[in-house]
């Protein structure tokens, strides 16, 4: 993005600014806001972020071990009853929020990685203070990890009870809107990371691409083929295999 500044008395100068600074929130799709709402939205997560860096809370921890993917918790529990659930070992997850719903002393929120998305429940008393006045300070889009049981819910879903909650990382960007999503064409194809975010369908065809590459692959290597990369569009070679 381009901007026209000028000096006391000289000429408009066109200044570059940075793709997704608050000064240019155009970059970022799908709040469901005008630029200004998208700015005040970069706005009040830079200044949750340094807050947190104040108290000495790390937002983007380098390392977080799982125990489970989240595909893994649903296959294995999801048509566990009760009983086999009050004998399960607790888990370890992690992803993203993509919702939350806040009621006092507990609160649900959702979470998704790459494999599956799963609810999370979490209550003062079973986090400690420290935990669950973090936890109200998170926003959607959040990594999180949680360390807690699998338990079912009056209302069948079922659900980790945290024990432990870290915050993984702190998101910065607003994600598009839940209901209408991303459907603008050249943001898609221009921000693709949010395109994947947004839509599963999509973030499943490049999954499945790779399966695919990669067993062609396994599948050649075993049989002593030899993997060379050659110039496809013209017959001068180039760069770095010149």
């Amino acid at each position: 993005m381009r901007r026209r500044t000028a000096d006391a008395g000289g000429p408009a100068a066109a200044v570059d600014t940075p793709e997704g600074s608050p000064d240019n929130p155009r970059t970022f799709p799908g709040t469901g806001g005008g630029v200004d709402d998208v700015t005040a939205f970069m706005r009040e997560r830079l200044a949750k972020l340094d807050e947190l860096t104040r108290e000495g809370i790390d937002p983007f921890p380098s390392t977080f071990p799982v125990s489970h993917p989240i595909a893994d918790v649903l296959a294995t529990y999801g048509s566990a009853d009760d009983d086999a659930l009050a004998g399960a070992p607790g888990v370890t997850v992690a992803g993203r929020m993509l919702s939350l719903r806040g009621h006092g002393k507990a609160s649900f929120a959702h979470i998704q990685d790459r494999t599956g998305r799963i609810q999370i429940y979490v209550r003062l008393d079973a986090v400690g203070d420290a935990a669950y006045r973090l936890f109200k300070r998170l926003d959607v889009g959040d990594f999180v990890g949680v360390t807690g049981r699998p338990f079912r819910t009056k209302t069948g879903e079922l659900t980790v009870q945290a024990a432990e909650l870290v915050l993984l990382s702190k998101s910065l960007r607003p994600l598009p809107d839940k209901w209408h999503g991303l459907s603008d064409v050249e943001v898609r194809y221009r921000q693709r990371y949010v395109d994947l975010i947004a839509n599963g369908p999509v973030a499943d065809v490049f999954r499945r691409r790779a399966r695919i590459v990669a067993e062609a692959r396994r599948f050649l290597d075993a049989r002593g083929f030899l993997e060379v990369e050659t110039p496809m569009m013209q017959p001068i070679r180039g760069g770095a295999t010149a």
